[in-house]
């Protein structure tokens, strides 16, 4: 098949830049424009980035001339894509504005940004988890007066490293939920030579945060009810988030109750066995084991496992009984891969797979 046309709003930050390395040779898409600022319009991709390119791999040489445009030009920039990735850095309304906008052209807008992760018609997937909350599309576009356009979302990066983990024990009913998270500076979009200050440092409080990683799992969790998500009630979860002097990776430790309590067996079976649509149906960017568990007691590590299945799987280690809750274990997943640009790719697979994403006329 003809590869589909692809649109990067906000392409010149770092998980823009990620969307761009990712989609470098992809056998479904390709990157026919680019967005930004107006301060980066006008010019090529690689002088609008300059020297703030933050990716390890080179440019890719196919879009260092494509002409940056104006991301507010949403009719010209919708007229030469069959669909958007939205990565723009802008306040909650005006990403609510502008993504609705794209969505009324008849454009999907698969997003990065958190804006929309609470509208109630607004899909927020894991494409292993939850695919069947992409029903609420049908309901969405009749709100927005649309036929083709409509908007999914990719939640936190930081509920990644154990939602998927809590997901596969669904059978054994979770139900309270300790999670703290360390997280990687690249989750604020940064690198140790533009935070300085993270170099041997930990920050306890990252603004916004704690309430993500406690009521986005809830949506996951959810069930489409009258054309809305309604969330989940079950598991009650609370968490601390931490920002920790590591380039990539979160990692979160975890401790659960369960309604039945399994065996230390069970709960691996089900980590090992869990797979969702996006293995069935083979996703290019689908990881083919989506969460291993590491039987070392210094597993996982940052730098040894965040880019475990191209950096779309998860990793765990260190399941043991605990002496309050029924199990502790320890998860990691690569923020910006799995729990950013990477885990909006395999949605937008996911989305082409299901035809909701077809080419423009």
């Amino acid at each position: 098949m003809s590869k589909l046309r692809v649109g990067i709003l906000g392409g010149t930050g770092m998980v823009g830049q990620r969307f761009v390395s990712l989609l470098e040779n992809h056998p479904w898409f390709e990157v026919a424009v680019i967005a930004a600022s107006p301060r980066s319009s006008g010019k090529t991709y690689e002088e609008a980035v300059g020297d703030r390119w933050k990716m390890t791999t080179p440019m890719p040489e196919a879009v260092k001339n494509i002409i940056v445009k104006n991301v507010n030009d949403v009719k010209e920039v919708s007229s030469q894509v069959d669909f958007v990735f939205s990565a723009v850095d802008m306040t909650k309304e005006e990403i609510k504005v502008i993504e609705e906008a794209y969505a009324r052209t008849e454009t999907p807008v698969v997003s990065n940004n958190s804006a929309h992760r609470w509208t109630p018609d607004v899909p927020m997937v894991i494409p292993e988890l939850n695919p069947e909350h992409l029903e609420l599309i049908p309901y969405q576009r009749k709100r927005l007066g649309t036929e083709k356009g409509f908007i999914v979302v990719k939640p936190n990066c930081s509920i990644q490293s154990y939602t998927p983990a809590l997901y596969a024990l669904k059978e054994f009913g979770p139900k309270l939920v300790v999670a703290t998270t360390y997280q990687a500076i690249s989750g604020a979009g940064k690198n140790f030579a533009e935070w300085p200050e993270m170099l041997d440092n930990v920050i306890p409080f990252i603004g916004g945060e704690e309430e993500k990683s406690e009521q986005e799992p809830l949506k996951i969790f959810g069930k489409i009810v009258d054309g809305k998500l309604e969330k989940a009630v079950n598991p009650v979860i609370t968490t601390q988030c931490i920002r920790v002097p590591v380039s990539d990776g979160h990692t979160a430790a975890i401790f659960v109750n369960f309604e039945k309590k399994p065996a230390k067996e069970e709960i691996l079976k089900a980590w090992k066995d869990f797979k969702g649509i996006p293995q069935e149906l083979n996703l290019p960017m689908a990881p083919k084991q989506f969460i291993q568990y590491l039987e070392e007691d210094n597993r996982p590590q940052t730098k040894l496992d965040r880019n475990y299945e191209g950096g779309m799987g998860i990793s765990l280690g260190r399941l043991r009984e605990d002496i309050v809750f029924d199990y502790k274990f320890v998860g990691l997943s690569h923020n910006t891969l799995r729990g950013a640009a990477g885990g909006a790719v395999l949605i937008a697979e996911l989305l082409t797979a299901k035809n909701y994403i077809t080419a423009k006329e």
